[in-house]
């Protein structure tokens, strides 16, 4: 089962640089904890994966300061722009 944009994918909110919700490996049969009981993503009913790959918290940290979440609440800061105008008198 290979899903080669989960590494690259938005952030999920219970995702931190130590675990990840749902398996961020492009093939997850590389992985060696892979069906692992209570470490695995993919037989936790909770989808948290424990074992992470090797360069994740780098990703971590590079998709957070991107701002890259999968959350749709999270609001982008208005530009200049897209500010409301004052009327003027």
């Amino acid at each position: 089962m290979k899903n080669a944009d989960a590494f690259h994918a938005p952030l999920h909110p219970l995702d931190s640089e130590t675990q990840t919700h749902g398996c961020r490996y492009s093939n997850p049969d590389f992985c060696a904890k892979n069906r692992l009981p209570k470490v695995c993503a993919l037989v936790r009913a909770d989808k948290i994966c424990y074992a992470p790959p090797y360069f994740w918290p780098k990703q971590f940290k590079k998709l957070q300061t991107d701002g890259k979440f999968q959350d749709k609440t999270t609001k982008k800061p208005q530009s200049s722009e897209t500010k409301r105008q004052s009327p003027q008198l």
